[in-house]
């Protein structure tokens, strides 16, 4: 009775966590499905938002042009990551990790702003400072409910998504991840559109940082580590459960949300069976090979060959 108790209070909170990293599992999928490219920027670019937003917030700065200053802040690290995989021709997964592995110094430098030298933890109270979301009244029904305020936030960025993927711009950015080549062809310029896509990716993902500072109380340098394993699994888990279901470009989007729910609101039942949380990164890696593992096995040993009219494979 006591584990069910303890499950059911965690799940506001789970939830909301889930929203916020669904908005990095969307800069994420840009990424990984709509552009083809190995970005492993986000575990440093999700810090610098967080970071940006609260440093800003702090020094007297309205909430709303934080996260708009660490949304900018996260382009500017897809940016740099962008002209080492294109003007310098450094592999892409190699100059994600380059940027990554800069940022952390960046992400010092920035929370010690005013203090004369890096920190490694930041602090910022919603008792002091107006906050969009908090952890504080994740369980309380009103409009402050940070559960019902990213609802809202996922809701209008996926429409704004959904609408930019839909220009002439978003077409070729699309084109380019399905056929390098063929957009080439077509007169892309591909080098720029690789760089937009990691830039609108970087600023997702810092976009998220921003809130889950916000969301959590504190901007950390360790904020990010591991992002992209969390992404990869909310875009996985969205795609195995509802890939069949969700066709349009938009539903894909909110199916990486929906994932980065699933996500939370299974560890928190692991969690809470009593499982210890230095086992956190043990339990991710396992939960993204499962979901890696059902579609292969599905396609191996539960699809039926196709067999012609005379009664032989077509193999």
């Amino acid at each position: 009775m006591d584990f069910l108790t303890s499950l059911i209070n965690s799940m506001p909170g789970a939830v909301a966590q889930g929203l916020i990293w669904g908005i990095m599992a969307i800069g994420v999928y840009i990424t990984y499905r709509i552009l083809d490219v190995a970005d492993l920027t986000v575990d440093g670019s999700l810090g610098t938002g967080g970071a940006v937003c609260v440093v800003l917030v702090l020094n007297g700065v309205p909430v709303g042009v934080a996260l708009v200053a660490a949304t900018l802040a996260g382009m500017l690290a897809g940016l740099v990551t962008g002209l080492f995989h294109t003007a310098c021709g450094i592999p892409a997964i190699l100059a994600g990790i380059l940027t990554q592995l800069a940022l952390y110094s960046v992400n010092l430098r920035i929370m010690g702003t005013g203090t004369g030298g890096g920190k490694a933890n930041l602090p910022i109270s919603v008792d002091k400072y107006s906050l969009l979301v908090s952890a504080r009244y994740v369980r309380k029904l009103a409009l402050n409910n940070p559960i019902l305020v990213l609802v809202i936030f996922c809701a209008v960025l996926i429409g704004v998504l959904y609408w930019f993927f839909g220009t002439e711009l978003g077409c070729s950015l699309r084109a380019t991840g399905a056929n390098q080549h063929m957009a080439r062809a077509q007169g892309i310029n591909t080098n720029i559109t690789i760089v937009l896509g990691l830039m609108v990716s970087n600023g997702l993902v810092a976009l998220a940082g921003g809130l889950l500072a916000q969301y959590q109380g504190f901007s950390d340098i360790n904020m990010g580590r591991g992002a992209i394993v969390i992404g990869l699994a909310a875009v996985i888990i969205g795609e195995v459960v509802f890939g069949k279901i969700f066709r349009n470009f938009a539903l894909k989007l909110t199916a990486a949300v929906i994932g980065a729910i699933i996500y939370y609101i299974v560890m928190n039942f692991v969690l809470r069976m009593g499982l210890s949380t230095d086992d956190l990164k043990l339990l991710t890696a396992l939960v993204v090979a499962i979901f890696l593992t059902i579609p292969y096995w599905k396609g191996k040993y539960f699809t039926k060959t196709p067999v012609k009219k005379g009664g032989k494979d077509n193999a």
